[in-house]
């Protein structure tokens, strides 16, 4: 049987970064694919280049950053101010919807304004609407005109699920919060800072943050094909489709219902649900619009959630688009469906306005699947319970999958990096 000290499973962006930072090189890194990446593939074709998704990376430990770089030697690497917007109602507004009511017209903005007051002003109400669950936050924090004219549907169209089922803090930091003086403060001076207010973004595409985690990667180090099948906690060993490998820790990013699955642990399986993102990647052969990257649709007529424009990041001459669908876990999704939903997205994208009488000329679509996990009270509760079972067994779940969370790209770094780190003064 082989051995080794540190199993890691996974060739995505937390796997490859456990990898890079272990000074101790008794490690093997497992890939079910073909090719590393994970969810940071890189697509090329006809003079487009796509990843999977949208996948840009904010930056806020200035360390590592200067550490990809170092292993990007000839990358032009673009720094972007973020420029984000809704559709709503025919007109565009400034991204994020509760911080710009005042741009919506005079009707919408005065019941938005109405009811944002009695949420949140003490007093107002004779007693405070309960924040139990992600859609109730919604209602209590920004009141009924802002969370039915957009954070609602929205929201419900990128998860696929009934909003009340997620936790509260389901989004965690990366949900923007406002209080009413933010609110009224926005309307004379505009400050929609996010925390991804600017990003980064190579020429190469994501792949490029990908081959740079690699190149710190133990030579012959990385076993593609090879897929995680079994896990026996009590000896300490993997199964996968070609072998049986033991073990002292197993660092995985596989996603964390699948992960438990396979140790026979027992476990509520309701508890772990998730969404698909049906993605297209469109290229086309002219300039649509400037000066955006990101527009988000709440309306249900629509059958996008959100679309990007690489086209504006690279700044090229031709109109190139990513564009997400959000479905149900348990939704089907056939080549003839995602035929049928591209003929649809490009009906949907002519109403918008975005291509008019444009030609389109490249393709390519993919399903994530998982996409956004939901985080519940029953999935933080029993991820909590099962992750020491396994760590007390050597096994450390991780990334967004594997933590089963929220998270950006330098999360799964910072996170996998600390882990390494631990690893190597134990």
């Amino acid at each position: 049987m082989d051995q080794v000290r540190h199993l890691i499973v996974g060739a995505g962006i937390s796997g490859l970064a456990t990898a890079a930072f272990l000074a101790d090189r008794d490690y093997l890194v497992l890939e079910a694919d073909g090719e590393i990446g994970g969810y940071c593939k890189t697509i090329r074709r006809s003079g487009f280049t796509w990843d999977y998704s949208g996948h840009f990376f904010h930056f806020k430990h200035a360390d590592i950053e200067a550490w990809l770089r170092e292993r990007m030697p000839g990358q032009n690497i673009r720094t972007i101010e973020k420029k984000s917007f809704i559709s709503f109602g025919g007109k565009t507004i400034d991204f994020p919807f509760q911080k710009n009511i005042h741009q919506l017209p005079q009707a919408d903005f005065i019941d938005c304004l109405y009811d944002l007051y009695f949420a949140r002003t003490p007093g107002a109400r004779k007693e405070p609407l309960p924040e139990t669950n992600f859609k109730e936050m919604l209602y209590a924090r920004f009141g009924q005109g802002i969370a039915e004219r957009f954070l609602i549907p929205y929201n419900e169209k990128l998860y696929a699920c009934d909003l009340a089922k997620l936790d509260k803090d389901a989004m965690g930091r990366f949900f923007p919060h406002a209080d009413l003086t933010d609110i009224v403060r926005n309307m004379r001076v505009a400050d929609n800072a996010s925390y991804n207010a600017s990003f980064t973004y190579p020429e190469g595409g994501a792949i490029e943050y990908v081959k740079a985690l690699a190149s710190a990667v133990k030579p012959g180090a990385i076993s593609l094909g090879e897929s995680l099948i079994g896990l026996d906690l009590k000896r300490r060993v993997a199964k996968t489709n070609q072998r049986e490998i033991r073990f002292e820790r197993l660092v995985t990013s596989a996603p964390f219902d699948k992960l438990v699955k396979m140790t026979g642990l027992a476990h509520d399986e309701s508890a772990f649900t998730w969404n698909k993102v049906l993605v297209f990647n469109l290229g086309f052969d002219r300039k649509g619009p400037k000066g955006v990257h990101w527009n988000y649709y709440p309306d249900r007529a629509r059958s996008f959630y959100r679309i990007g424009f690489y086209d504006n990041i690279f700044d090229t001459d031709r109109l190139s688009l990513y564009v997400e669908l959000g479905f149900p876990r348990e939704a089907v999704i056939t080549p003839a469906d995602v035929e049928t939903w591209r003929a649809r997205v490009l009906d949907d994208l002519r109403a918008e306005g975005v291509i008019d009488g444009h030609e389109l000329v490249a393709h390519h679509s993919v399903v994530m699947d998982p996409a956004y996990v939901h985080i519940t009270r029953g999935s933080i509760a029993e991820h909590k319970r099962l992750s020491r079972i396994l760590q007390a067994n050597g096994v450390y779940s991780i990334g967004r999958y594997g933590g089963w969370t929220y998270c950006s790209i330098e999360d799964n770094i910072v996170e996998a990096r600390a882990l390494a780190a631990d690893f190597d003064a134990a």
